[in-house]
């Protein structure tokens, strides 16, 4: 090869190699790093990319105000990082979704707040294949945290009609399906699927239902807030052991709206279904 193709030669390959240098390198992402999908199962790094603007706030909720008060319990992390609470608040509501504190939802009622959401779930001690009754759909935020562990089946009763019909739908179209939700009163919880391993009751009667007692299943616990109308309310978690005997544990003070319905004015008789 003469000295003329040589140089020739020489000059394509530098400007190849020039090319080649000054070129945006093509993004790659680590094998190790997961997808938004996984790091919300298994990830307790809030990520940075996703189409769902306020995932966000949920992460830092879930942390600053969850995590950071003591609840553990992986599952119950999981579904509150995943559940879109956004979508169970009224619109003027909307930018105090993920604050930590209750909101109205109309007709008197409240979506509580979710670090008492996170607790009082965790306090249930579900296992995989437990019956969870739900008494207080609200907006249908707890029943959705419920489903969202993935392993117990949900039952959740609204009093309120306008309530029961919007959060039945709501939960339908955020892809829980599964809840099984209806309109009546708690106070006599949901005798036809009873026995229940847990229940779940988010407004505050002046004293624990005996109905509810009643269709709990032996080693099966009550989470409730016990207390008069305005007054001082306690959490209490009870536990009904094998011999019937209920053993409760007071859990502190906390704040619910009102149990409602006539079944709360009576001293324990259940109505003929």
């Amino acid at each position: 090869m003469n000295l003329s193709k040589l140089r020739s030669l020489a000059l394509l390959v530098f400007l190849l190699a020039g090319c080649t240098a000054s070129a945006s390198p093509r993004p790659t992402i680590a094998p190790s790093q997961p997808s938004i999908t996984q790091a919300l199962k298994t990830s307790s790094i809030e990520p940075t990319l996703s189409p769902d603007p306020y995932l966000g706030k949920r992460w830092r909720m879930v942390e600053e105000t969850i995590v950071d008060r003591g609840v553990v319990d992986e599952d119950v992390l999981r579904a509150m990082r995943t559940v879109p609470r956004h979508f169970f608040v009224l619109e003027e509501y909307l930018e105090q979704a993920y604050a930590d504190h209750p909101l109205p939802i109309g007709y008197g009622q409240t979506i509580s707040q979710p670090y008492i959401v996170a607790w009082m779930t965790e306090l249930l001690d579900l296992q995989a294949g437990d019956r969870v009754l739900e008494i207080g759909t609200g907006s249908g935020y707890q029943a959705a945290v419920l489903a969202e562990l993935g392993k117990v089946e949900v039952y959740s009763i609204e009093i309120v009609p306008e309530l029961a019909q919007s959060a039945a739908q709501r939960l339908v179209d955020l892809g829980y399906s599964d809840v099984h939700a209806r309109q009546g009163d708690g106070y006599y919880g949901w005798a036809e699927a009873a026995p229940f391993d847990a229940i779940l009751v988010t407004a505050a009667p002046d004293h624990l239902p005996i109905p509810l007692v009643a269709q709990l299943a032996d080693g099966g616990s009550i989470v409730i807030a016990i207390g008069p109308p305005g007054g001082y309310q306690s959490l209490w978690r009870f536990v009904k052991e094998d011999n019937n005997e209920l053993v409760a544990y007071n859990m502190g003070g906390v704040a619910f709206v009102p149990f409602t319905g006539a079944g709360i004015q009576q001293t324990g008789q259940t109505p003929a279904p």
